[in-house]
């Protein structure tokens, strides 16, 4: 949503409410959309005095309690509106600074914010812990963003018909072919795990507060210019048992951007470019309330798996609120995103929430409004842009994850602690053991602005390189070129060693590092790779 989305699955339509099951305990809450792009339409779910989005435009997407869901539906019922086109339409905002929807390949940054979060520790999948997680929330967000575009799943695809830049008119309700679409998030989008326990989490922190973190996690993982910035997207996660924004009993999440001149304590100055984040509470605290026990039985972190991918969902296709796609038809889905006009829709009803099995893992989601299918939709066709595969930009660069997601592998290779140049991970290609070739790729295509790649690297080679060596290249897939950034390399005890190369904006690419071992006992090689960029 434009402005801070509400409630993971929040956001839910007016008439989305009507189909909502007061027996399954789960209260919706309709949040009225920012107002950061000039839009003139008076929003009826804006105007219903009973959402928690009253007064509070930022709150995009929220969950009311189930006795607010009554008075709101009432209120609605009292006031009807007449839509200009179909109810749940939704139509282009013309962009914010040139930005409405994530037409790369997203960038997301989970910010684990405040010392309330306890004691960090790594399980065996390399997702970090925290001893003041009760409920075991902290590694399963890890696992959703990793597995996000894996295992053929088609939840995110229907992002895929959403579109962006200059050929897409203010109004528009479907995409021309020559626009910018939002591609197929192929190979999972977790990019970066930052625990802030610099101090505490406040008790009930400002949607200023809550965009000044998203911009200090920024120059943390090292996004400090608008183009590095243009596909990130900070998720600032409040540990158990505080009350982000006051959500408790009003709503479960919300997005928005750090320019938003609604948020409470004002907008946020940023010098690294505009930064989409959201309000990610800590929302099993509300029980049913935000979506326990929704889908699964108990079901814990049903509703914080489907606000997250709510929310991402919401910025993806407005990602500076509201200069994406929401909805002006004036009826009571007004100043709703996608998966607003989709929350809390019952599992086993149309468009109802599911789980969904991504490339590792199973994780339960809710719906998003599709205009090229006239439905919710659980799953969805690739359109538009087709596949990231080479349509997205280079992504897990730093290795943050602690995996190697993005990167397509051969031989030995792995994210350690070992190989990090900057961060707490690197890439280690190759083994301390005799091996062959081993190597990491990745497809991507340059974004709007950059003009270089570069990489560090550090290679222990106690062989020649005739033998063993580290090598790097280039290939630029539109132009038909391969250039070679590392010429074959063999030293030992030379630290680490920054590269660079030239790439065309727009033009896709697939870089290759390689670490050659001969495979002969006693002078096994391996290299680190660390703080791949594209600026």
């Amino acid at each position: 949503m434009g402005t801070p989305h509400i409630g993971g699955a929040a956001r839910a339509t007016l008439a989305g409410l009507a189909s909502l099951s007061l027996a399954t305990g789960l209260a919706l809450a309709i949040t009225p959309q920012a107002t950061a792009a000039p839009q003139a339409s008076v929003h009826a779910a804006r105007s219903n005095p009973y959402s928690p989005a009253y007064q509070h435009p930022y709150r995009h997407g929220a969950l009311p309690t189930i006795q607010r869901t009554a008075k709101m539906k009432s209120w609605a019922a009292s006031h009807p509106a007449a839509a200009a086109t179909g109810p749940e339409t939704l139509s282009y905002g013309g962009g914010i600074d040139g930005i409405g929807v994530q037409s790369g390949h997203s960038k997301v940054y989970l910010v684990f914010y405040g010392t309330q979060w306890g004691t960090q520790s790594t399980n065996g999948s390399g997702d970090a812990t925290f001893s003041g997680d009760p409920d075991g929330a902290a590694p399963v967000a890890q696992e959703m963003f990793k597995d996000i575009g894996t295992g053929n799943e088609r939840w995110s695809a229907d992002l895929t018909q959403w579109c962006d830049g200059p050929n897409v008119s203010s109004g528009a309700t479907s995409c021309p072919s020559n626009a910018n679409f939002i591609p197929y998030q192929s190979g999972g989008v977790l990019s970066g795990v930052w625990y802030d326990n610099s101090a505490a989490s406040p008790s009930a922190a400002t949607g200023h507060q809550l965009g000044a973190e998203a911009v200090k996690a920024a120059g943390h993982f090292g996004n400090t210019t608008a183009a590095s910035n243009r596909d990130a997207y900070y998720i600032i996660l409040s540990p158990h048992n505080t009350n982000p924004d006051s959500y408790q009993g009003q709503y479960c999440a919300w997005h928005d951007y750090n320019g938003d001149s609604t948020l409470t304590g004002g907008p946020v100055s940023s010098s690294y470019g505009d930064i989409a984040f959201s309000n990610q509470p800590y929302n099993m605290d509300s029980g049913s309330g935000c979506g326990v026990g929704f889908v699964n039985s108990p079901g814990t972190l049903d509703g914080w798996t489907m606000t997250l991918g709510h929310e991402w969902h919401e910025m993806m296709s407005d990602q500076n609120p509201a200069g994406g796609w929401t909805n002006h038809t004036g009826s009571s889905y007004d100043g709703q995103e996608n998966s607003d006009e989709c929350a809390w829709l019952s599992p086993g009803s149309a468009g109802g929430a599911a789980n969904v099995a991504m490339g590792t893992g199973t994780f339960a989601e809710q719906a998003s409004w599709s205009n090229d299918t006239n439905n919710c939709a659980i799953s969805h066709a690739i359109v538009g842009g087709g596949s990231s595969g080479g349509g997205g930009t280079l992504t897990n660069g730093t290795f943050e994850t602690g995996s190697l997601s993005s990167w397509t592998t051969s031989g030995s290779t792995s994210a350690s602690t070992s190989a990090a140049h900057s961060g707490s991970y690197g890439a280690v290609v190759g083994s301390t053991s005799p091996t062959n070739t081993s190597s990491l790729s990745q497809s991507f295509t340059a974004p709007s602005g950059t003009s270089k790649v570069s990489f560090w690297y550090d290679v222990t080679c106690p062989d020649t390189v005739s033998y063993d060596w580290a090598t790097a290249t280039l290939q630029d897939t539109t132009a038909g070129t391969t250039s070679t950034l590392l010429a074959k390399t063999c030293t030992q005890g030379a630290g680490w060693k920054q590269v660079t190369g030239s790439v065309t904006a727009g033009h896709n690419y697939t870089l290759t590092l390689t670490n050659k071992d001969d495979n002969y006992a006693g002078d096994a090689t391996y290299t680190y790779y660390d703080d791949v960029t594209v600026s």
